[in-house]
């Protein structure tokens, strides 16, 4: 859930963009899957969001890893290479001139219809969905409006037993129910809790917040998506010496914090300014990550050597 922020581009901008569907480019408008479809009747499908920074995905092998794992979690075994679905995220970007990206990819277990049980005939559909997004490193401009506001919601996180949180699915209706409960305050963001009351996630975004000048984060060992920003931002305070403490939190505890941000995808990080209408704001340990995020993002991709920290962990991991 929490690496798929909303893109922010208007319905306006995708007329004219090209769509990647089962193999062939497609205009946005006209570009369609049959109504057969798996990931459509079922929510039988996998998805990742990813972003383009001069026209490179950012970390595609901790995406695909973890594309592999929400397969293996479904039972699907979609019979694609990760080269064959990285070509058609590249075919993609490059249909659509595009280097500054929101990219969405989806793998469904195809059409086979009629029928609650899969088939277990190898019949894979990928869709390929791009927005454009600003530029983003050193000096660049934030997808979002503003920091975030965030409301705990009654809608609890479903279980790992019941359904694995690093599965991401097309079935998003636990993240839309929480949205939907903030329709009430308006707020950005909703916090979601689990089945006894612990801190997760949000709707979309990993949570960080800071207390007693530690990082803190909800651990994986909960019903928490591994987000390849937060590993990033892990690896990043690591590196910087900051304490970093990953277990259970309280609502409590997020609401008296010093200050707090979110992380997804797009919105990389996010400084949060409100929990249940309690102020936080950002602080130091917020604009220092999101400095040495930005940093990161520069030389990985636009070519800068002179950034002010280390990268964040290897290439080939999820981070």
């Amino acid at each position: 859930m929490s690496d798929g922020g909303d893109s922010g581009d208007g319905d306006d901008e995708s007329r004219s963009l090209r769509y990647h569907v089962d193999g062939e480019l497609a205009p946005a408008e006209s570009a369609s899957i049959p109504v057969t479809d798996r990931g459509f009747l079922y929510g039988d499908a996998a998805f990742e969001t990813l972003r383009a920074y001069g026209g490179e995905v950012f970390h595609w092998d901790a995406h695909a890893d973890r594309l592999a794992e929400t397969c293996d979690a479904l039972g699907m075994d979609h019979g694609l290479s990760d080269d064959d679905l990285r070509a058609r995220i590249d075919e993609t970007l490059a249909a659509n001139d595009l280097d500054e990206a929101y990219v969405r990819l989806s793998v469904t277990r195809g059409s086979q219809g009629g029928r609650l049980t899969p088939a277990e005939a190898v019949d894979p559909r990928v869709v390929v969905i791009v927005e454009p997004l600003s530029r983003g490193g050193r000096g660049s401009d934030p997808v979002w409006d503003g920091p975030a506001t965030v409301q705990t919601v009654k809608t609890r996180r479903i279980p790992d037993r019941s359904l694995p949180a690093r599965a991401k699915t097309h079935n998003y209706l636990n993240g839309i129910l929480a949205r939907v409960e903030l329709r009430v305050t308006g707020a950005d963001e909703a916090l979601m809790l689990d089945a006894d009351g612990y801190v997760t996630e949000g709707a979309t975004s990993n949570l960080f917040f800071v207390e007693d000048d530690a990082l803190c984060t909800p651990s994986l060992d909960g019903p928490v998506l591994p987000g390849i920003t937060r590993r990033v931002v892990l690896d990043l305070a690591r590196q910087e010496g900051i304490p970093i403490r990953e277990r259970r939190f309280t609502p409590d505890d997020v609401r008296g914090a010093n200050e707090a941000f979110l992380t997804n995808s797009t919105w990389e990080l996010r400084p949060v300014e409100t929990v249940d209408g309690i102020q936080v704001g950002d602080g130091p340990v917020t604009k220092l990550l999101s400095r040495l995020y930005d940093d990161y993002v520069e030389r990985r991709h636009y070519g800068d050597d002179n950034g002010d920290s280390d990268d964040g962990g290897d290439d080939d991991g999820e981070n």
